[in-house]
């Protein structure tokens, strides 16, 4: 009785909850096991128009057309998904190979050493089948223009996939941008005839890149270095030509937020431009007493935010704000207020129903938290009683400090879960630096966008230029402190759901019962904190092995021949060493054959003791599975018949294993937990 209650009095309310059943129906999509067929889509679509129907019809029955309602959005978000993954639908390639190909360029991302570019339309005698695009890195080919054919010899492979269970999946990021295979290309490329014109589509699209391109050549033209990368990210979202060094400097004091196009650049943009249209329109008298100036600057401002949103790649977090302004400058024109929460949930609903998989994404994930976080303290301070109004310095540093702090805890478990570190002094980074962001930096860019038409974006690039270098100075200050960053070991998935649900039900209810949400939240953090750790990893090449040791760190038996696969480890596993700190483990007996170590075991009151055999060549075989518990072995093991074996064979079948040494060894590999998916290759042929 109590729940009808509480949420009867939250009617108004209920449509929140609506883009939440749609995320969990494309969630429940990506977690299946196994690849439905086409036609559970279209079930689930069926489904969707039969409890929308009864949603309506039970309009009187308040608790009837709620249910029914999340259920047709749940259903809905689940056949977007499947549909959108057959509409991307592309070949993954099987195995690594060296390939002569031609092929369209979509785009071009310059980067410190050369250009990443992406091939769609590819021909190859090569590869069969042919993956719809390819991302391919060039050390030249900064004169090529998107929709330019070029021809090139490359070394392809299978787009990574997660180094250990649980952890995230590149390859299936790019199988939904239709990338089929990832490689770098030897020698120079060169341009080739088109082999057929190209559609009206693909003529808009080749001309929002070039512009794109060209902005961001002359930015990187006029700053050079990290610093004209950070410049090229504000402006038009190409992030490749940042260092390494100064964006983990902005990342750990907590300003890695400004490298990403979202809701700061947006109403910086957006909400300039519709200052300065009204405050000159109001300089005109004959206008501004006898038009509506407030409406024409809103249009102007909402133009504007089209064309940032345009030139910057829309990027999940550029839309989700750019649908938020949209909406503000909306009732501005229709004299309406702007409700903030639901202007969330529609961008929300938007970019989930045309991209479905970017529930996945850490950047959607992130921006959302973040944004529904401050909404939902906003609310709040809204209804309290207003106190006496303060002075414009105590009214920015509240608001920096409050911004920061709520945004750093909303986001907090994302950044555990996807980067296995938090930042401590976000909000020093952040009230020292925005100052420098929102009255130096962002109107120097927005100035060099007016100018670059005319060629005399120069002095507003350098002036911008200057504010990032203070900007980023002021990054690795605050980063240098002590303490300013803590690392974690990897959170589980069910963790993370249990933390997203209960954030989702402080923030979107309003009423005391909304304090109900801190239980799954309290739950998912313990799960994160009791998470067990891997015994031991091995990689796909069966050479990289890591086990852990009597100081609960992970060690590398022998230098590791997949330095992706054994520094991604290391950053799950909370540990910041290097690793070449992390080769070697006490007790370990090595020779050129392999190396054998044994780790004592506890179950219980019990103790036991496993031997684990890393061998490199066949002949170790017969030894290693005499006296081992658990082998691997870089090469073929198939007359080796131990409790536990993984050969070279096997670990590749597999793409990499976590073991596991209690009770008895045993292991899980990548491909059982990625499942029968498109986007996973099936090397077991």
């Amino acid at each position: 009785m109590l729940l009808q209650n509480e949420l009867a009095s939250e009617q108004d309310r209920w449509p929140l909850w609506l883009p939440v059943a749609l995320g969990a129906g494309s969630a429940a999509y990506f977690a299946l096991p196994a690849e439905p067929p086409v036609l559970f889509a279209w079930i689930t679509l069926g489904l969707t128009w039969v409890s929308a129907t009864l949603a309506i019809l039970g309009r009187a029955r308040w608790r009837f057309a709620f249910v029914w309602a999340l259920l047709a959005a749940l259903m809905l978000g689940f056949g977007l998904a499947k549909l959108r993954e057959t509409k991307v639908r592309t070949p993954v390639l099987e195995r690594g190979s060296v390939v002569h190909l031609t092929g369209r360029l979509v785009s071009l991302e310059p980067r410190e050493k050369g250009v990443r570019v992406i091939l769609e339309d590819v021909r190859s005698g090569g590869l069969d089948p042919l993956p719809r695009r390819v991302r391919i890195a060039m050390r030249t080919g900064a004169d090529f223009q998107p929709g330019d054919w070029l021809s090139l010899t490359a070394r392809l492979d299978t787009p990574p996939g997660p180094s250990a269970p649980g952890a995230h999946d590149l390859g299936r990021r790019l199988y939904f941008q239709s990338i089929g295979a990832v490689g770098f290309a030897y020698g120079r490329a060169h341009a080739v005839p088109p082999a057929h014109p190209p559609s009206t589509g693909q003529r808009i699209g080749d001309a929002v890149e070039r512009l794109r391109l060209g902005m961001t050549q002359a930015i990187q033209t006029a700053l050079q270095g990290s610093t004209g990368g950070i410049a090229a990210s504000l402006i038009t979202g190409e992030r490749g030509g940042i260092s390494e060094e100064d964006e983990d400097a902005l990342r750990d004091a907590g300003l890695a937020h400004v490298l990403a196009i979202s809701g700061l650049q947006m109403a910086m943009v957006g909400g300039g431009i519709f200052w300065l249209l009204r405050a000159l329109l109001a300089a005109i008298p004959g206008l501004a007493l006898h038009y509506p100036i407030k409406k024409w600057s809103a249009l102007g401002a909402l133009a504007a935010s089209i064309f940032y949103l345009t030139i910057s790649g829309a990027a999940p977090s550029a839309v989700r704000a750019f649908v938020m302004f949209a909406v503000l400058m909306l009732a501005v024109l229709l004299d309406r207020p702007a409700l903030t929460m639901r202007s969330l949930a529609l961008a929300a609903a938007i970019l989930l129903a045309l991209q479905p998989e970017a529930i996945t994404d850490p950047g959607f994930q992130m921006s959302f938290a973040a944004v529904a976080g401050l909404v939902a303290v906003a609310e709040w301070e809204s209804r309290k009683e207003r106190s006496e109004p303060r002075g414009a310095l105590y009214r920015y540093a509240h608001g920096t400090v409050m911004t920061s702090l709520i945004g750093s805890l909303a986001t907090l478990p994302y950044a555990l879960f996807y980067f296995e570190r938090a930042t401590h002094y976000t909000v020093l980074g952040n009230l020292i630096a925005m100052p420098v962001m929102g009255l130096w930096i962002m109107p120097m860019a927005a100035l060099s966008v007016v100018l670059m038409p005319f060629g005399l974006e120069a002095v507003a690039l350098d002036l911008m230029g200057r504010g990032i270098e203070i900007m980023v100075a002021l990054g690795r200050w605050v980063s240098g402190l002590p303490g300013a960053v803590s690392l974690s070991q990897a959170m589980p998935h069910a963790a993370l759901v249990l933390i997203s649900l209960g954030g989702l039900w402080l923030a979107l209810w309003q009423k005391r019962w909304r304090w109900w949400g801190l239980a799954p939240v309290l739950i998912g953090a313990v799960l994160a904190w009791r998470a067990p750790l891997p015994d031991m990893l091995v990689a796909s090449d069966a050479a990289t092995i890591a086990v852990r040791g009597e100081d609960g760190l992970l060690h590398f038996l022998r230098k590791p021949q997949d330095k992706y696969a054994a520094r991604d480890w290391l950053r799950r596993d909370g540990d910041g060493r290097d690793i070449e700190q992390a080769v070697g483990l006490p007790g370990t007996v090595c020779d050129g054959l392999g190396c054998v170590v044994s780790k004592t075991v506890i179950m219980g009151v019990s103790r036991r003791t496993v031997t684990i055999a890393a061998g490199l060549r066949p002949e170790a075989l017969e030894e290693d599975c005499r006296r081992a518990q658990v082998v691997i072995n870089a090469a073929q093991a198939s007359a080796c018949n131990g409790p536990l074996v993984i050969d070279r064979r096997v670990a590749e079948q597999g793409q990499g294993w976590r073991v596991s040494l209690s009770p008895m060894p045993s292991a899980v590999s990548v491909r059982q937990w990625r499942g029968e998916r498109p986007w996973v290759v099936d090397r077991t042929q």
